[in-house]
């Protein structure tokens, strides 16, 4: 099966989509971006063709309809087995990657008991994961990171701590670590991944020596189709490191004008809110960009913007929004530049102001810089569409309906959930169109 791919490698995550020839969205993936962009590319796109395989399982089974009713809840526990593959092939990675810096470091010599604790760190991360993969499990976030570090770090204080062990040790071990790990490709196909998770799915089906057959069929013969790559772009932040000629990378501007156009072939006016930068773009009837602007080098106002003010409040990025739901006023907030916003926080909260209050005001300073873009390039026009990972942002999202109301009057605003994928979107439809031409 020919599938057209298109990255987008943003400041903070990279992302992939992947279409069929008809131009379907097959798949999507997502990683955070490293330091090794090859690896980044690959990890998303790998991601991508992954959810894709999904898509041909849910309309391979349909098909049949061995699981009736249960088709859904069968795929969501498939994909939770696949994420506990994945999470324990890199959890190995990280036990022998760890004991390799202790033996370099000849620590095992110098903290006695150190080789134990890990061991013990380890054995208690295996033993927890499943219950962390199983259906309906919350976690704050899927990069293994993420999830590994922060339980490494809250079992390894417990562990060292009854050990006599140092907790800075092991910390330090883990973040020589962490970053290797992180940056290395899966020594393993996720075809031999995903059978090891079908076996564990099918295992926990009622009446499955009747059903096992009639399921492993259908999902054998997608694993047997190859997924062929006949042509990749590539386009986002970090789009010059792309491990892709140039005739296969395209501007950002130019991907997320068209991928919003994709979702929403009536837009004319696209705000994306990324990472690092801001964008208001101004696109024809087809897509095609009419006009643009960008903030400036700073990147005040962006995802890396409100990840300090997460981190400041020492809550996660994905809080920021409901915490500011819960406002009953909104604080005036005077800078929105990254470095100084620390400072006008615990300003504002030593002062005795609400932490909901503060972080309202802080998400209508943020969209009210976007707006400023937004008229440089022209304004907004009907229908407007906001892209980017903020926009799933739900205090920024009424933020900019109540300033856009106020000075636009009542316009059409789109916000997709997948909104983080439309350059990847537009980029993906761009080497679609490339292998038309």
């Amino acid at each position: 099966m020919k599938c057209f791919i298109g990255v987008d490698l943003g400041s903070t995550t990279t992302k992939a989509v992947v279409l069929d020839e008809n131009r379907n969205v097959l798949g999507q993936g997502i990683t955070n971006s490293r330091s090794n962009y090859d690896i980044a590319a690959q990890v998303a796109k790998q991601e991508a063709l992954v959810t894709a395989r999904f898509t041909l399982f849910r309309r391979a089974l349909a098909e049949v309809d061995v699981l009736a009713g249960g088709l859904e809840a069968f795929l969501d526990g498939l994909e939770c087995n696949l994420r506990l593959e994945q999470f324990l092939e890199q959890l190995d990675d990280l036990e022998a990657t760890v004991a390799l810096k202790v033996a370099e470091r000849g620590l095992a010599d110098r903290q006695p008991g150190l080789p134990e604790v890990l061991e013990e760190i380890f054995a208690q991360l295996r033993a927890e994961a499943p219950a962390l993969y199983a259906p309906g499990a919350q976690r704050k976030s899927d990069f293994f990171r993420d999830v590994a570090g922060s339980r490494y770090l809250a079992v390894g204080e417990e562990v060292a701590k009854d050990a006599g062990v140092p907790y800075d040790t092991v910390v330090n071990v883990y973040d020589r670590s962490i970053i290797e790990v992180e940056n290395r490709a899966s020594a393993e196909s996720v075809s031999d991944k995903l059978r090891r998770a079908l076996a564990r799915s099918l295992a926990d089906l009622p009446d499955i020596e009747d059903r096992s057959e009639a399921i492993r069929a259908p999902i054998d013969g997608i694993l047997a189709v190859p997924l062929e790559e006949a042509y990749v772009v590539g386009t986002g932040y970090g789009r010059a490191r792309l491990p892709f000629s140039k005739e296969h990378i395209r501007s950002e501007i130019l991907c997320h004008g068209l991928g919003a156009h994709v979702m929403f072939p009536g837009t004319a006016t696209v705000l994306d809110i990324g990472g690092q930068d801001t964008k208001a773009i101004q696109v024809d009837p087809e897509g095609i960009v009419e006009n643009f602007q960008m903030n400036d080098r700073c990147a005040a106002g962006c995802g890396r913007y409100l990840g300090y003010i997460a981190d400041e409040m020492n809550v996660g990025v994905h809080e920021l929004g409901p915490i500011a739901m819960q406002a009953t006023r909104q604080v005036r907030i005077n800078s929105t530049c990254t470095v100084f916003a620390g400072a006008e926080l615990r300003d504002r909260l030593a002062l005795g102001e609400k932490r909901e209050d503060v972080l309202a005001g802080l998400h209508r300073a943020i969209v009210l810089r976007a707006m400023s873009i937004l008229a440089r390039s022209g304004g907004i026009r009907d229908q407007f569409t906001w892209t980017g990972g903020v926009a799933k942002n739900a205090a920024a999202a009424v933020a900019l309906q109540d300033l856009v109301a106020e000075n636009y009057g009542d316009l059409a605003i789109n916000i997709d959930p997948d909104s983080i994928y439309t350059g990847a979107l537009g980029a993906a439809t761009f080497a679609h169109r490339a292998m038309e031409d």
